[in-house]
């Protein structure tokens, strides 16, 4: 898929969400920097890091809603959105530029919106899925070839956004900041389309 970006500096600051001067979020980003030093070998780690460590709410069934990246850290929880708030506030804690993508899923007789993140890496930007693996699921993280969580049907109406954002969709935000129950939100507030632009 082609992604529609601004310039790779554009996606490097934090922010409320994308707090990238968090304590916990700097001493992570370090840690797994100086265990893996280049670039490529840095996103992955933290990729990982995000995806394994870091449960998705549904898969484990918890309702504590986490928003920034600080948030899912110190909770070790989140859903998509939170998860990839985390893995683009330690990529660019660490200098490399990251932004965010979405896709429209099926949910029964509706959509949902789905949290990616993209990556500046190789010359190029790369989308990665931290969303969490289970069983039907195995999103890795790859520079050749998209190795997502899901793969998109059009014929069902779904689809892949080509934007990468600097900052999170406002919808989404929203969404998360409204409510205090991630498997409600799930189960009748998730946006399914991203906000006007």
């Amino acid at each position: 898929m082609i992604l529609t970006a601004l310039d790779p500096d554009d996606y490097l600051a934090g922010d409320d969400l994308v707090d990238i001067a968090d304590v916990g979020v700097v001493a992570l980003a370090a840690s797994l920097r100086e265990q893996s030093p280049s670039d490529a070998e840095f996103a992955r780690a933290a990729f990982e890091w995000v995806r394994d460590q870091v449960s998705h709410s549904l898969d484990v069934q918890d309702p504590q809603i986490t928003v920034s990246a600080a948030e899912a850290l110190s909770g070790r929880v989140g859903l998509c959105f939170a998860k990839s708030h985390l893995l683009v506030a330690l990529l660019r804690a660490e200098g490399i530029p990251s932004g965010f993508c979405y896709q429209r899923l099926g949910d029964g007789n509706s959509f949902v919106l789905h949290g990616l993140v993209a990556v500046y890496l190789a010359g190029g930007w790369h989308r990665q899925d931290p969303r969490g693996n289970k069983p039907g699921i195995d999103a890795e993280f790859s520079l050749t070839g998209e190795r997502l969580a899901f793969a998109v049907g059009p014929a069902r109406g779904e689809l892949d956004y080509a934007d990468v954002l600097v900052r999170p969709d406002p919808g989404v935000v929203a969404a998360l900041r409204g409510s205090t129950d991630a498997l409600d939100l799930c189960r009748s507030g998730l946006p399914s389309t991203l906000s006007e632009r």
